[in-house]
């Protein structure tokens, strides 16, 4: 009896239709995990620098914590500097 694991039954092909499914699924995968994290990229240092002072007066509390410390910025926006401000919002802040 010859079953579908069967190495006598010989390779096994799967439609194109599924084949071409998979892989743009794949790719709308691969897509939605990098997007996010090139939107979300750190500040450069430059940018550091410029909201160091502004980040230790608002959110001294969350210094060496990035998520805490963004989170905090863009909740005081109106309170930052003009530059730290632009940083904060061009980080989709």
């Amino acid at each position: 009896m010859v079953g579908p694991l069967d190495p006598q039954s010989g390779p096994t092909t799967i439609p194109k239709r599924y084949s071409m499914k998979t892989s743009v699924l794949a790719a709308l995968l691969l897509a939605a995990a990098i997007l996010p994290a090139t939107a979300q990229s750190g500040p450069t240092p430059q940018e550091q620098m410029t909201c160091r002072g502004d980040a230790s007066k608002f959110c001294a509390e969350h210094i060496g914590k990035p998520p805490q410390m963004n989170a905090c910025l863009r909740e005081n926006k109106t309170k930052l500097s003009d530059g730290c401000r632009k940083v904060v919002e061009s980080h989709g802040g």
